[in-house]
């Protein structure tokens, strides 16, 4: 199959487009840190986060044996309609879930939804699979208690870079738990798919440092639960891709969608012109495009005919605990 990049294009604005590309041309393209040394003197330059109005509740949860620190906000507005599990993210070795309270906010507000934000362990300090192990407890947690807790059990999960793989890496395993349905949709942002140095995306990033703090101790990183472009992507909640079509990931991202259409699930992948890897968090018109379209695609999720839950004994399946041997897939 051949097609052109432009046919894939999300069709905005041009006024639009003409704001990006002058953005980009004159902003000085950055880079992450590349020793621990920079990371420790990066996180002591980032600034506090910004609090919301009303403020996120601080809250640490238990589920599957962890107790991970989240925050919470819900609607000003009434009652959530849903719940999104929000996954920050920063390279696997930086940020924090406060720093996403003023978009968090937003979101609940405009979507009525409740919005769980997961603090998890961060890299080098916690390497693979501490992260993935808290997003999991969190969205265990969500599975059992969002109907007492929130009054709904319409679960949607999303992120971004680091946050986007670690969101696919959550519906996984709940998935090989028998428990993905209860989610309704996977937002996804320019996701890193491939820590393996195997795929075009994954071997231009091959010398990243957050690769060696998040999985230098592991020797096959095509392992599903690091690399999802890997994992046998059946069963899974329908998937959106945002990517910017300057992206370093975007071969990654089209693979990835390519693949999870293949293995019968849902997707929709939007590609936003003129626009790099991490776009969404920048000051220009055509995030705030981009970020409309993910609101509205998450509303459509959650407002569709909630799922059936699984029942056994007329109450609902709890999930299984303990691990849960992962499906892994042939390399793309």
């Amino acid at each position: 199959m051949r097609f052109a990049l432009d046919a894939l294009l999300v069709d905005v604005p041009a006024e639009q487009v003409d704001e990006a590309r002058a953005f980009y041309r004159s902003r000085r393209a950055g880079h992450g840190p590349r020793s621990p040394e920079e990371l420790k003197e990066v996180r002591a330059r980032r600034s506090a986060p910004r609090a919301a109005d009303p403020p996120a509740v601080a809250e640490t949860i238990d589920a599957a044996g962890a107790r991970v620190p989240v925050r919470i906000l819900t609607p000003v507005d009434g009652p959530p309609q849903g719940v999104y599990l929000d996954i920050h993210g920063g390279g696997f070795y930086l940020d924090s879930a406060a720093h996403r309270d003023e978009r968090n906010r937003a979101l609940a507000d405009a979507l009525r939804l409740a919005v769980v934000s997961v603090d998890y362990r961060l890299a080098p300090e916690h390497p693979w699979p501490a992260a993935p192990d808290d997003c999991e407890a969190a969205a265990l947690w969500l599975v059992e208690e969002a109907e007492a807790r929130f009054g709904t059990s319409r679960l949607a999960i999303g992120g971004s870079s680091a946050g986007a793989t670690l969101a696919l890496a959550t519906v996984l395993r709940l998935r090989d738990r028998g428990a993905a349905d209860c989610f309704t949709g996977a937002a996804l942002q320019f996701g890193t798919y491939d820590l393996s140095a195997r795929t075009p995306a994954g071997r231009r990033i091959a010398d990243e440092y957050f690769i060696q703090a998040y999985v230098g101790h592991v020797e096959d990183r095509t392992d599903p639960d690091i690399s999802p472009v890997y994992a046998d992507l059946r069963g899974l909640p329908p998937t959106l891709l945002v990517i910017g079509s300057a992206d370093v990931l975007l071969e990654d991202n089209l693979t990835m969608a390519g693949r999870l259409s293949a293995a019968g699930n849902d997707v929709e992948v939007r590609i936003y012109p003129e626009s790099p890897h991490g776009f969404t968090g920048h000051p220009t018109a055509i995030a705030g495009t981009a970020l409309n379209d993910v609101n509205s695609w998450l509303r459509d999720r959650i407002t569709q005919s909630q799922p059936v839950p699984r029942v056994s004994g007329g109450r609902r399946s709890p999930v299984p605990r303990g691990p849960v041997r992962r499906s892994s897939a042939p390399p793309p």
